[in-house]
């Protein structure tokens, strides 16, 4: 990632956080709140125009329910303390991150589709029942997850701060000092004899994943990080996809009662999509801030560094969701 792009992404965080300081984030949840409310209003109209056959109804329909979860994404929200702080903690990639905020947006959109006719069709459930569901339940559920997904980031992060300190230090490097080789001797016999010459075979190897003695003794690094990056996508986007947008449960209620199942299920999901866009622009900012600290310091300082922002990181994302947890309840 070229420095000034990230030298940007700093300094946008920066900003940020006197903004929050000041008490913007408060004003900006006014402002979303605000939003969403004028965009349920708007969506109630446009499923008006819909059922009366007015064209463009449903393009406007999925419009409005995109910017619904623009705004739903920009208040107080869970998917975006996540995905920020593992965008700290960890070194992902952005691509990937990316990926998985995308992907945890649109599997927030299938729980509430799983939701709804499970409630309405298996369950018999009333509106009311499902939301208070979704906010009495699915919701506490989901932050506890959370916060223990920063509890084990913040663990992650201590224990390699544990490892680098001078004592574990001189720990490892006595048992590298060991280091699994071994020698073999091999013979037909105390001596063996092949046309008039008289020789002994000796040889020696070193085992690693893949050596060439012809089988593998563990997987290679590149397979374990693969493992591990796979392991924590599922455990961010099922921390996020746990609880589903109000907003989705109320759009997919009506029109199953309209019967225009099809247009409500669309609509959940363009609702996902408006919420990735801001859980996205988190993932970005989060992995220029923390690009642009480890730009700023020497090798020996970046490998200390790097545990001790993700348990930072961690910690943080354990706190807000804990917080959010205990307002809930």
């Amino acid at each position: 990632m070229p420095r000034g792009l990230i030298l940007t992404g700093v300094l946008v965080l920066a900003a940020l956080l006197v903004f929050w300081g000041l008490g913007g984030m408060d004003r900006l949840s006014d402002w979303a709140a605000a939003g969403q409310r004028d965009a349920q209003n708007a969506l109630a109209g446009a499923l008006r125009r819909l059922r009366a056959g007015e064209a463009g109804a449903f393009a406007a329909l999925i419009g409005l329910a995109f910017a619904y979860g623009v705004f739903h994404a920009a208040g107080p929200g869970h998917g975006k303390v996540l995905i920020g702080g593992y965008g700290m903690a960890a070194r992902v990639r952005l691509g990937p991150l990316i990926a998985i905020a995308l992907a945890s947006s649109l599997a927030q959109a299938t729980t509430a589709v799983v939701l709804v006719y499970a409630g309405v069709l298996v369950l018999n459930l009333t509106r009311e029942t499902m939301v208070g569901v979704t906010e009495d339940i699915f919701a506490p559920v989901s932050y506890a997850a959370i916060g223990l997904i920063g509890v084990w980031l913040a663990w992650r992060g201590a224990r390699r701060l544990w490892r680098q300190s001078p004592g574990q230090g001189a720990t490892r490097a006595a048992a590298a000092a060991q280091a699994h080789h071994h020698d073999h001797q091999h013979d037909h016999g105390p001596d063996h004899h092949h046309d008039g010459h008289h020789h002994a075979h000796s040889h020696h190897h070193h085992h690693d994943e893949a050596c060439g003695c012809g089988h593998r003794h563990g997987p290679t690094m590149d397979e374990i990080a693969e493992v591990r990056g796979f392991r924590d996508a599922l455990m961010l986007i099922a921390g996020v996809a746990i609880r589903p947008c109000t907003g989705a449960l109320f759009l997919l209620i009506l029109t199953w009662r309209m019967g225009i199942d099809a247009v409500g299920i669309a609509g959940a999901y363009a609702m996902g999509l408006g919420t990735a866009t801001i859980t996205i622009a988190v993932a970005v900012l989060a992995v220029w801030a923390r690009e642009g600290t480890i730009l700023a310091l020497s090798e020996g300082r970046m490998a200390r560094a790097l545990p001790l922002i993700e348990f930072g990181a961690g910690l943080a994302v354990a706190l807000i969701s804990f917080q959010m947890m205990r307002a809930a309840l």
